[in-house]
């Protein structure tokens, strides 16, 4: 059996990824877990949750799909991309996607066109059908200082693991991103260790990569790449 553990961003939950988990579990017959971190969730209780939580708990989600599975798949959004990084140094992983994985963050003039689309939606009476404005307007208030700050930890803390990284490798990035820039990928792509390593840009698609531009054409790379040369079971 092929396992693969998908993993959402910082003040996430499984919803982030949860178009590509099933889209994966509809093409395979692989086990696909998409487990919710410690504080995160529908609602976020992030005060006093420290990074090594986090990836502790993906960490033993790992070695459920390890014991049951003959090859293991990681994919890592976001933050998650960089818990799967750590996962992916640390154990016998087969391959590792990363989608907007946030080895840099915050784009500049792309945040600076949102938030111009915002004030457009506010002049027109339509901020509340705007998606950027209604996906954070409630983390921005609920999300402790503290948890930025043990964020910036799990940024810190897998950066140096990515030359130690040797499995087959695909980066997926937003080209519209206004969180985590195209230099993040490009960033990952040179320091990444892997050989086999590949980068995709999805020119439409935002931060939230599963769920904006094009999903189908990023949905169909995952999984070329995911099956090339694989024995699926």
């Amino acid at each position: 059996m092929i396992g693969c553990l998908c993993i959402h961003g910082f003040t996430g939950a499984p919803y982030e990824v949860e178009p590509l988990v099933a889209y994966l579990k509809d093409k395979t017959d692989w086990k696909v877990v998409a487990p919710t971190l410690p504080g995160h969730g529908d609602k976020l209780a992030l005060k006093g949750v420290r990074h090594q939580q986090w990836l502790d708990h993906a960490e033993e989600e790992l070695k459920l799909l390890l014991e049951e599975c003959e090859q293991v798949y990681v994919v890592g959004f976001s933050m998650g991309g960089l818990i799967a990084i750590y996962l992916s140094e640390k154990y016998p992983v087969d391959k590792l996607v990363l989608l907007s994985a946030a080895a840099k963050y915050l784009n500049p003039v792309q945040m600076l066109a949102d938030i111009w689309e915002c004030l457009k939606d506010v002049k027109n009476g339509q901020l509340q059908n705007n998606e950027l404005y209604l996906r954070y307007k409630e983390k921005v208030i609920v999300t402790p200082v503290s948890a930025t700050w043990q964020f910036r930890k799990v940024v810190i803390s897998t950066r140096p693991l990515l030359k130690k990284v040797n499995v087959p490798t695909l980066i997926a990035q937003g080209l519209s991103d206004g969180m985590v820039p195209p230099k993040s990928a490009e960033y990952i792509y040179q320091q990444i260790g892997s050989e086999h390593k590949e980068i995709y840009y999805s020119p439409a698609a935002k931060h939230h990569i599963c769920h904006t531009g094009n999903q189908k054409g990023l949905f169909e790379k995952v999984f070329t790449f995911l099956t090339a040369s694989s024995r699926v079971s």
